[in-house]
């Protein structure tokens, strides 16, 4: 019996145009009616993440920034694992070396060193994932969604570091090139034993420490709950969502996820554009 699900946001509760539709908030409150508890999974900080899905009605716990952080219904902040200072640093260095655009995700929030890489970069996530959507239109889209989030401009990142009020909980690096210009840094990156390296779209590598993880995050959530692994249902389509596809009793990939992602599941839902969520929840809480 299914007590507990969760589900990541960018490719599975969240549609094409990044929005979490009526349908599946509709439906997960149905299975909160019935004692089902729903967790939120994502790569995103909380203040990225909280407003798409409040926003719709509904109210979740939250593992965020892939692990790193997790908050109870309220924002009230449960467990933080941030990157180790000078592991920061050495990270920093190698991704100017090699000329990445890059950002840092922390406890305060979401900073940036460039407006223009910040917006581009949403832009090419907007046309990706509309595919007749043409650049110009998705810099437009994606500046008028930069500005709704609260993001800090630093001109350089150094400051952040220097400030110990600040913990980097991950880092994130872009480009529009997509896997193949990453090749050299993943290989480089998974040499060091206390960082795990995931990515949550084509055009971006998640950096964080090892112990922030979604399964990790996932499976001592469920114990606090007193809920076996076994009635955890995880939902998801890429390769941040793989730690906890595998911790999960019921691991549901979304039709439009990668395929490693499908192979690992127990169950293949419909895709992120046509309410997979819902669908995959409709049928197992049926089966309850």
């Amino acid at each position: 019996m299914i007590k507990l699900i969760a589900s990541d946001m960018d490719g599975t509760l969240l549609n094409d145009k990044l929005e979490l539709s009526q349908t599946n908030a509709q439906t997960i409150k149905k299975a909160q009616e019935k004692g089902v508890e729903f967790i939120v999974a994502t790569g995103r900080s909380l203040t990225e993440a909280r407003p798409l899905v409040e926003g719709a009605g509904l109210k979740a716990s939250y593992i965020t920034l892939n692990g790193a952080m997790v908050f109870d219904p309220d924002g009230n902040v449960a467990v933080e694992i941030p990157l180790e200072k000078e592991r920061t640093q050495d990270l920093m260095t190698l991704l100017n070396q090699h000329g990445f655009y890059f950002e840092l995700v922390t406890n305060k929030g979401l900073v940036s060193d460039s407006r223009v890489g910040r917006i581009k970069n949403v832009a090419d996530l907007i046309v990706s994932l509309n595919p007749g959507t043409d650049f110009k239109t998705g810099i437009a889209l994606a500046s008028a969604r930069a500005e709704l989030m609260d993001i800090l401009y630093v001109d350089d990142y150094n400051k952040i570091l220097n400030d110990d009020s600040f913990k980097v909980m991950k880092m994130v690096v872009f480009d529009e090139n997509g896997p193949d210009v990453f090749k050299d840094l993943r290989h480089t990156l998974e040499q060091k034993d206390d960082l795990i390296i995931t990515s949550s779209s084509p055009n971006n590598v998640e950096i964080n420490h090892k112990d922030a993880q979604k399964g990790i995050a996932l499976a001592r959530y469920a114990e606090e709950k007193n809920i076996g692994i076994a009635d955890v249902m995880a939902i998801g389509d890429n390769y941040n969502d793989e730690s906890m596809i595998r911790t999960a009793g019921l691991p549901v990939a979304m039709e439009n996820a990668v395929p490693e992602i499908k192979e690992l599941s127990k169950y293949i839902t419909d895709t992120n554009k046509n309410n997979g969520v819902a669908k995959a929840i409709e049928h197992f809480i049926d089966l309850n």
